[in-house]
């Protein structure tokens, strides 16, 4: 799958360098050039530096021939922007947007855009984390893809450890720790050394 990402932050740096170690054929943009260089070595797709509205950008980039589009940079509104054109310009199939404005998303799902939004995600997660002693937390919904959230109360033998340690089952993956004092601590890949109290946050799809 031809695979456009907008964006080479923490989040889309992760989600190209995965992507491509799928198989993908993966492109990303950012406005700043120097954003690349948190890419892996071993990133295998392509780099397009330029404003992500510029239809040129994206063209180079290589817009009209992807299959899907992640548009995951800090900025709502240039997500908004750059997610419009890609569905009424350059029709393409499959959009991602990530927008923590929990309105605005509201609204860019009625117009067929995919809304990933880390505000719902947090606070689902931590209330959840918080009122629930069963270990399944909580669920949120993608298009037709569900999300599981489940914690568990960090075992005797993690104290001490870091994420990396984990076995993980599946696409399961480490999303945040609940910590007495520091309350939610999201998870984007920093060495985390787990303490005595600590709840681990998984994400997992279903």
């Amino acid at each position: 799958m031809n695979v456009l990402i907008i964006g080479c932050g923490m989040v889309g740096s992760a989600l190209a360098e995965t992507l491509d170690e799928r198989g993908h054929d993966v492109s990303v943009i950012d406005k700043n050039g120097a954003k690349f260089d948190a890419l892996s070595p071993k990133f295998g797709g392509f780099t397009t530096t330029g404003v992500p509205i510029d239809q040129d950008v994206l063209k180079r980039a290589g817009i009209q021939t992807c299959d899907a589009l992640f548009a995951v940079t800090a900025q709502d509104d240039m997500n908004i922007m750059v997610s419009q054109l890609a569905r009424q310009t350059f029709k393409v199939p499959k959009i991602f947007a990530r927008i923590t404005d929990i309105e605005k998303g509201k609204v860019f799902e009625q117009l067929g855009v995919n809304v990933i939004c880390p505000t719902k995600l947090t606070v689902s997660a931590a209330c959840a984390a918080v009122e629930d002693d069963d270990g399944v937390i909580d669920e949120v919904n993608f298009e037709n893809h569900t999300v599981h959230f489940s914690t568990i109360d960090v075992p005797e033998e993690f104290i001490g450890a870091i994420p990396d340690d984990i076995r993980y089952e599946g696409e399961e993956m480490l999303f945040g720790v609940l910590r007495v004092g520091s309350g939610l601590i999201l998870y984007r890949g920093q060495p985390i050394n787990f303490v005595e109290g600590d709840k681990l946050i998984f994400a997992k799809k279903a």
